[in-house]
C-alpha cells in the first residue's frame, strides 16, 4: 500500500506544529494584510471567539482590490472573507486532502476537531509531505538494492 494513502494529517501537523494564524472579522483589510506579512502566510483563519467563521487569503485581497480599488483597505475582513470554509480532520489522509484541494481549487484547509481549530494545512505542506515520503521510499529501495 502507498504510504501516502496511510499518512494522516496528524503526521503533517506533528512535523509542522499546531500554530494557526487567525484574524478577527472586524479587523480592517489593511491590518489583515499586515498580519499575512507578519506571519508569512497566504491565508488567515477568521475566528469569532472559538468558532471558525471564515478564511481570508491573499487571493481574496487581490481579486477584491481589483474590483474596488484602494478603498478596500478600509473594509473589514468580514466583507471579503470566504464564509464557506472547507475543513479537515487529523485522521484524514494526505492523499485524500491532495485530491480535495485540487478538485476544489483551494490552498488552505483548517484542521478542526469537535468545533475547535487545531491546525491548518496548506497545499505546500501536502507537497512537502509527499516529497518526504518519496525520498523515504527511494532511500529504502536504494538500501534494498545495495544490501539485498
Amino acid at each position: 500500500m502507498d504510504r501516502g494513502a496511510r499518512m494522516r494529517i496528524a503526521d503533517v501537523l506533528r512535523n509542522k506544529g499546531p500554530v494557526v494564524a487567525t484574524v478577527d472579522p472586524d479587523l480592517s483589510v489593511d491590518e489583515m494584510i499586515g498580519e499575512l506579512a507578519r506571519h508569512n502566510v497566504g491565508a488567515l483563519v477568521v475566528v469569532e471567539g472559538d468558532a471558525v467563521i471564515g478564511i481570508v487569503s491573499e487571493r481574496d485581497v487581490v481579486r477584491r482590490l481589483h474590483q474596488h480599488g484602494p478603498a478596500l483597505l478600509d473594509a473589514r475582513v468580514r466583507d471579503i472573507m470566504s464564509t464557506t470554509v472547507s475543513t479537515c480532520l487529523p485522521t484524514d489522509t494526505v492523499n485524500s486532502l491532495a485530491e480535495t484541494m485540487t478538485e476544489r481549487r483551494i490552498r488552505h484547509l483548517p484542521v478542526v476537531v469537535d468545533g475547535h481549530l487545531v491546525g491548518i494545512v496548506s497545499i505546500g505542506d501536502i507537497v512537502k509531505s509527499r516529497i518526504d515520503e518519496l525520498q523515504c521510499e527511494r532511500d529504502q529501495l536504494e538500501s534494498y538494492i545495495e544490501h539485498g
